[in-house]
């Protein structure tokens, strides 16, 4: 077990979410889902979701139904990013995160549903970024710029011209 674990809060939809997370990751599994007891927090009712996890490539996401607080509304702050192995991984992490009201943002960023902000990012940004040539770091820079969601094929281009 990890002894670092991410929590996302959440008003009232964690078991959602934390389902919603499990479908979009290949390697991802629902983990434990915690209800209220009888007689327990003030904001809880018997048997409803405190808390659900869910596993991510051996990472402990856990969502937390905190109820209304102003201060715990997803920001930009912190993000999520999916390191992907080509083109058709950017392709499908972007349509399941973008679904059912996601917002696209620029350079690889986008909104899921529920507001938390994800990069969605080739391995090849940060290789090509890292060649020996600054000149092509700037031109893959550029060209990453111009982006919503990242195209691999035009990212190899710029590191070419």
């Amino acid at each position: 077990m990890s002894k670092i674990s991410t929590w996302m809060w959440f008003e009232t939809q964690a078991e959602e979410a934390a389902r919603f997370y499990a479908s979009v990751f290949h390697s991802a599994q629902l983990g434990e889902i915690v209800r209220a007891a009888a007689g327990g927090e003030p904001y809880t009712k018997e048997g409803q979701v405190i808390t659900a996890e869910v596993i991510i490539d051996g990472h402990s996401v856990v969502c937390l139904n905190g109820g209304p607080h102003p201060e715990a509304k997803p920001n930009d702050a912190m993000s999520f990013q999916i390191l992907c192995i080509d083109q058709s991984e950017v392709d499908e992490y972007w349509r399941k995160l973008t679904a059912n009201g996601g917002r696209e943002l620029q350079c690889g960023w986008l909104k899921d549903k529920y507001g938390f902000a994800w990069q969605i990012v080739p391995e090849a940004l940060p290789r090509l970024l890292k060649d020996a040539d600054p000149a092509v770091a700037k031109r893959v820079t550029q060209a990453m710029m111009k982006m919503v969601k990242l195209n691999v094929a035009e990212l190899e281009q710029a590191a070419r011209d």
